[in-house]
């Protein structure tokens, strides 16, 4: 039996300010607070004013500072003009400071091929609860301000729900994707227009939080009535995208016996997903009716039928310039979170673990590495969150992403101008 959600967000990581640095340089800085002001904190925030609290730049003061037992590692406190503490933590330490970053980067990239914790312990050290642990603690930063940094929150998105198991039960997750990366993964007990709003309602609250006056212009969905229902209730002004692909496979999967007439069909229907303006996808529209009304029958022509119908809706794409009109881009990233927990057997325990791991997989995606080869494709781009902001932290892809992830990933920055 799957067990309730429990309230699973760390507080203290908001009050956490994340920078890069190397070790040696740190060691030197770290005992004169005026070297740490001047050679470290003042030029990052020139230069990355994102990974800094509002009312940094008002002004604020050294305040103390403790030494780590667990890395004897010295940790600087800053407190703000209206009197709020910040500890500032380099990215070569992991939280807590439960070990160096360096010692376990190599281990939890692995994961990204689903090597199991008890292979992690084996060749790395320590035991299957501390992996695990690392993994999940990820998933307690904001998604949505860890993942874009520099750039506008995409204005055009892709949401579904990937099918999952907890404990032999069925749960989804609600999935939220734009510009190659992962937005929101909240886990859903149910289907029902209700529990997808609270799950989806998470990505909006990340959403405002980074961008409080955030409103997606349109979301790319497979039609499903809940998720319809959710979207529309979440943000009043949306424009909801159907996707053509899902269309077109309820015709694929009725008409693959039909031979030569199905590749007829296929042709056809994809004329009208290419036509460069709405009135010529009109008129293929009639003329893919007036064919399918003479030379189909039972549930293909029905479904053919069904897909003119929605003339409307695919008239929607010439509104609005860069809209995703089918669900490939998000496709692409549910199979690599489909093979991700088919390879850890699912979730087990509550949906709260279940919700972290979830949560900490999007994170991690994000920031994984792409292989040599990718990267040359991307321009130089090591992972989707650098392609995404052009910009990277540290040449350690965990450190990059534990800088991403300063304050939490909850600052509330300011109006961001858009290139409309």
């Amino acid at each position: 039996m799957v067990k309730e959600a429990t309230t699973n967000r760390a507080s203290n990581g908001k009050h956490t300010i994340v920078l890069p640095i190397t070790e040696e340089p740190y060691a030197q800085i770290i005992d004169d607070p005026q070297r740490v002001r001047s050679e470290w904190l003042e030029p990052l925030y020139a230069d990355c004013p994102e990974l800094f609290p509002p009312g940094y730049e008002k002004g604020y003061e050294m305040s103390g500072h403790y030494t780590s037992k667990r890395q004897n590692i010295k940790i600087r406190r800053i407190t703000l003009r209206d009197g709020t503490k910040y500890q500032i933590r380099p990215a070569f330490v992991l939280p807590l400071m439960t070990a160096r970053t360096e010692d376990v980067a190599d281990g939890l990239l692995l994961r990204k091929w689903g090597v199991p914790y008890w292979m992690l312990a084996r060749l790395f050290g320590r035991n299957v609860s501390f992996w695990y642990r690392l993994e999940i603690s990820i998933g307690r930063n904001s998604i949505v301000g860890t993942t874009v940094k520099t750039v506008p929150i995409p204005e055009h998105l892709l949401a579904d729900e990937k099918h999952e198991k907890c404990c032999g039960e069925k749960i989804y997750i609600a999935t939220t994707v734009a510009e190659g990366v992962f937005l929101g993964a909240e886990v859903s007990p149910t289907a029902s227009k209700e529990d997808l709003q609270r799950a989806y309602g998470v990505f909006k609250a990340e959403a405002e939080a980074v961008e409080p006056e955030y409103a997606p212009k349109t979301v790319n969905t497979d039609g499903w009535s809940g998720t319809i229902g959710a979207w529309s209730a979440l943000f009043l002004n949306i424009t909801l995208i159907r996707c053509f692909l899902h269309a077109w496979l309820r015709i694929r999967d009725r008409a693959k016996n039909l031979k030569e007439q199905f590749f007829e069909i296929g042709k056809r229907v994809w004329e009208v997903y290419y036509s460069e303006t709405r009135m010529m996808m009109s008129q293929r529209i009639r003329r893919l009716r007036d064919w399918a009304t003479k030379n189909l029958s039972g549930i293909v022509q029905e479904k053919v039928l069904d897909l003119c119908a929605k003339k409307a809706e695919w008239s929607l794409w010439y509104d609005h310039e860069g809209a995703y009109t089918t669900s490939n881009a998000l496709d692409r990233l549910m199979r690599c979170q489909d093979g991700y927990f088919d390879r850890g057997q699912h979730f087990h325990g509550d949906l709260s673990s279940s919700n972290l791991r979830s949560r900490s997989w999007a994170i991690l995606h994000n920031y994984w590495p792409w292989s040599p080869e990718a990267v040359a494709d991307n321009h130089g781009a090591r992972c989707p969150a650098e392609r995404l902001n052009g910009k990277s932290y540290s040449d350690c892809w965990l450190q990059n992403l534990l800088v991403a992830a300063s304050l939490a990933g909850t600052k509330k920055s300011p109006p961001k101008i858009r290139n409309d």
